[in-house]
C-alpha cells in the first residue's frame, strides 16, 4: 500500500528567521515537505505559479509594492482553489476581516503553538478553514456593523484629529449639517457613545492605524 502524498506547502514571510524556523518544525512533521519560499507579495505570487503548493504560509507585513493581502488577492484571482493561511502578528479586525474576504482559508497568530499549527494545515488541507475562536466572534461582531464609506473614513480621520463638525465641514467642504450627520453615522456603525470611543475601536479595529498619530 502506498503513502499518501505529503503537504506540498509554501513560506511566505520576509523574515528568514521565520521562514527558517517555520521549515524546521514543518520539514520534520510526517507528510509535509516544505516547496517553496518567498520573501515578498511578488515572489509569494510567482513562486505560487510555478510551485502550485497545496497550503501556504503567507504573512501579511512585506516589503515592496505587494503586501500580503495584495498577494493572495492576486492568488486567489488565478487560483479560486487556493488554500492559504494568514500567518502573522497582525490582529487588528481589519486586517481579519479583509484576509478572510480576500480569499484565506485561514488567519493565525505567528505565536500559535506548533501543534495548532500542524493541525490547522492539516484541516485546511482537507478543505476546512481555522480562525481561533476569540477572532472568530470578533469577525461575526463586525460583519454585522456596515462598514464605513469612504467619506465616513475622512471624518473619522478629522475626529481623529480631534476636529469639531464645523472644523470637519471646512476641511472637507461639506455643510456642518452633512458633517454631523456622518458623525452620527460613524458611531452608530462602531457602536459607540461618543468620538473618543468611536476613535478608539477605529484603532482597536485597525480602521485607524497609530502611524497616522
Amino acid at each position: 500500500m502506498s503513502c499518501p502524498a505529503p503537504i506540498r506547502i509554501m513560506l511566505a514571510d520576509d523574515h528568514s528567521i521565520v521562514r527558517m524556523g517555520l521549515a524546521s518544525v514543518l520539514s520534520v512533521e510526517p507528510g509535509m515537505e516544505i516547496v517553496a519560499e518567498a520573501e515578498d507579495g511578488a515572489q509569494a505570487v510567482q513562486g505560487y505559479a510555478e510551485a502550485r503548493p497545496d497550503v501556504l504560509l503567507l504573512d501579511l507585513r512585506m516589503p515592496g509594492g505587494v503586501d500580503g493581502l495584495a498577494a493572495l488577492r492576486q492568488i486567489r484571482e488565478q487560483w479560486p482553489k487556493a488554500r492559504v493561511i494568514v500567518l502573522t502578528t497582525s490582529e487588528f479586525d481589519e486586517d481579519v476581516l479583509r484576509s478572510m474576504e480576500g480569499g484565506a482559508v485561514g488567519y493565525l497568530s505567528k505565536n500559535v503553538c506548533r501543534r495548532e499549527l500542524v493541525a490547522a494545515i492539516r484541516g485546511v488541507h482537507q478543505g476546512g478553514t481555522c480562525l481561533p475562536d476569540a477572532l472568530a466572534r470578533r469577525m461575526e461582531e463586525l460583519t454585522q456593523r456596515r462598514q464605513l464609506t469612504g467619506r465616513e473614513l475622512e471624518v473619522l480621520e478629522c475626529m481623529r484629529r480631534g476636529l469639531t463638525n464645523r472644523d470637519i465641514s471646512l476641511a472637507l467642504k461639506i455643510s456642518e449639517h452633512t458633517a454631523k450627520a456622518h458623525v452620527c453615522a460613524i458611531l452608530a456603525k462602531l457602536g459607540a457613545a461618543d468620538r473618543a470611543e468611536a476613535v478608539n475601536i477605529a484603532f482597536e479595529q485597525g480602521v485607524v492605524r497609530a502611524a497616522q498619530q
